[in-house]
């Protein structure tokens, strides 16, 4: 089962996630106020600590829309997946399978007025999406890092209509694994994504809060899935 820990912002932050033998670390750019974004040149400092590890990989989490300047950011910072966390069309995803060799996740969005999005399943796997990520919206709109749980009807729901891996973000929790057996248990599930049980009080990424909720998730060894596309 991999583990997903979004929101890394400095080279210590990058130290704290491997001591705590996370998988993949988010990278934020083209993500407009948001508590992790980096610029161009810090994603790559960044993304150069992930590489200077032994496990780590690297995801470009963006909100942006333009397949070039997708194709510069992952490219300056040798980022080889990239997650489309805003409501991107099928378009861009088949714009950046044909012109590069990226692993790209989709976010798929949960909630009331996300329908439209969930409608476009089959052809975000058309266009080449390697896996999807299954996010919960806030009650005013707000998508990333909301902190609120999936209901894990939703998420099956959504899980049932995909031929590809997929990662449960929203409110995971070190102890709350229990209450998402039946997903866990799904065929296509890969892993977590987490921010917000992954930081300390004051908003820093913790190795010890990211540890927890690894222990807590982590199936046992031969039980599940061990790595991902790409």
């Amino acid at each position: 089962m991999l583990v997903k820990i979004c929101g890394a912002a400095s080279a210590e932050d990058v130290a704290s996630l491997d001591r705590a033998g996370a998988d993949l670390v988010g990278l934020w750019h083209g993500v407009p106020g948001g508590h992790a974004e980096l610029t161009f040149r810090h994603l790559t400092l960044v993304a150069d600590a992930v590489h200077r590890t032994a496990r780590l990989r690297p995801v470009l989490v963006t909100f942006l829309n333009d397949a070039g300047a997708l194709r510069a950011a992952t490219a300056a910072g040798r980022v080889p997946w990239v997650q489309l966390h805003g409501y991107q069309p099928p378009g861009l995803v088949r714009a950046l399978k044909s012109t590069t060799d990226l692993t790209v996740v989709k976010v798929l969005h949960l909630g009331t007025d996300t329908r439209a999005e969930q409608s476009l399943i089959a052809a975000y796997e058309r266009a080449g999406t390697d896996l999807f990520l299954l996010d919960v919206v806030a009650a005013d709109g707000r998508i990333g890092s909301t902190g609120q749980p999936a209901d894990c009807e939703a998420v099956l729901g959504i899980a049932d209509r995909l031929s590809r891996p997929f990662l449960l973000a929203g409110g995971v929790s070190a102890d709350n694994r229990e209450d998402y057996r039946a997903v866990v248990d799904h065929p296509l599930f890969l892993g977590i994504d987490v921010d917000t049980a992954a930081r300390d009080p004051d908003g820093r990424l913790s190795t010890d809060r990211i540890t927890t909720v690894r222990h807590g998730w982590r199936v046992p060894d031969g039980a599940g899935a061990a790595g991902g596309p790409g």
